[in-house]
């Protein structure tokens, strides 16, 4: 039985529980440190939407043998809350293949992010070691961001990631948004030109609250759905900025239950965009577990990339 446009509507504005984001949908990857195990635990009890066990970059080489072991040792306990990600090192280092042999029977992964993603070989490789396991591809040099389209491509890529700290040691870059912009900008046009899910962002260094947000609205405003976060307590912020926001809610209600009322049909060319919209932020909104405040009637106008041309 299909569900008509007012039942949506109703879903959606009384969903109060939050259920599990699946990595398609997720906004805030938390990295925790593979030799820290004492971190895994409060990592899966933060409101971060994924936890990625990090085996590469944070842990020094003398600890990757130790860092490896404990995350193996998480995902196999018979906990509901040990599942997750692990952040493997790159296709070609010494521990690459190590990585792989000790995931590949480890029943609560999830998936990998593979870091230094420079060529879709190297996410093919590493899907012939973990056969039917999601590859986040972290893109962080310049080679990477070249090849950004064939490792989008390749098929066994689940999703893209974009490495800041090592591209811009990579490459001498900044910081600022605009340095930034044209690189963010190339994630997000290989992933949709693939059909992928939005690319998920570097993390915000250190930021908390008012910089976090501004951080984060820098991510939603490049299309980019995901962001990597180092902290638990940027998890929140993080899933509130790449959310739906009350406008976009109170909009796309208000014009479903308009558009509904009225017949159901396509009355002039904005109609189908504002239609698209509006189902997505509900769709969304439904996932995240959101709702529309009792009392709340504020009216917003239509998003600017709803209008017809």
């Amino acid at each position: 039985m299909s569900t008509t446009l007012s039942e949506t509507i109703e879903m959606t504005i009384t969903t109060t529980e939050n259920p599990k984001v699946g990595p398609e949908l997720a906004r805030s990857w938390l990295l925790v440190n593979g030799a820290q195990p004492a971190r895994f635990d409060v990592a899966a009890n933060s409101a971060a939407d994924v936890v990625v066990l990090d085996v590469e970059d944070s842990v020094a080489p003398a600890d990757k043998a130790a860092a490896r072991q404990n995350v193996i040792e998480w995902l196999s306990s018979r906990n509901e809350l040990n599942h997750g990600w692990v952040r493997i090192n790159g296709f070609g280092t010494a521990w690459w293949e190590e990585d792989l042999r000790a995931l590949r029977e480890a029943p609560g992964l999830e998936g990998v992010m593979l870091a230094m993603t420079e060529s879709p070989e190297h996410v093919t490789r590493t899907a012939e070691m973990l056969r039917g396991t999601r590859i986040v591809a972290l893109v962080e040099t310049a080679r990477g961001v070249q090849n950004l389209q064939d490792i989008a491509t390749a098929r066994s890529t689940y999703r893209l990631a974009f490495g800041i700290g090592d591209y811009r040691r990579d490459t001498g870059f900044g910081e600022s948004p605009m340095v930034l912009a044209y690189t963010r900008s190339q994630f997000t046009i290989a992933s949709r030109a693939a059909n992928l899910p939005g690319p998920i962002d570097g993390p915000a260094v250190g930021a908390l609250g008012a910089k976090l947000a501004e951080a984060t609205g820098v991510t939603s405003e490049f299309g980019m759905t995901g962001k990597l976060c180092l902290m638990p307590e940027q998890t929140a912020t993080v899933n509130e900025g790449l959310s739906p926001s009350l406008n976009e809610l109170s909009w796309a209600t208000d014009f479903l239950q308009e558009f509904e009322a009225d017949g159901g049909q396509i009355r002039n060319g904005s109609d189908l965009p504002r239609l698209a919209r509006a189902r997505k932020v509900l769709g969304l909104a439904t996932s995240f577990g959101m709702s529309i405040p009792e009392g709340y009637d504020v009216h917003f106008e239509a998003p600017t990339d709803t209008y017809h041309c």
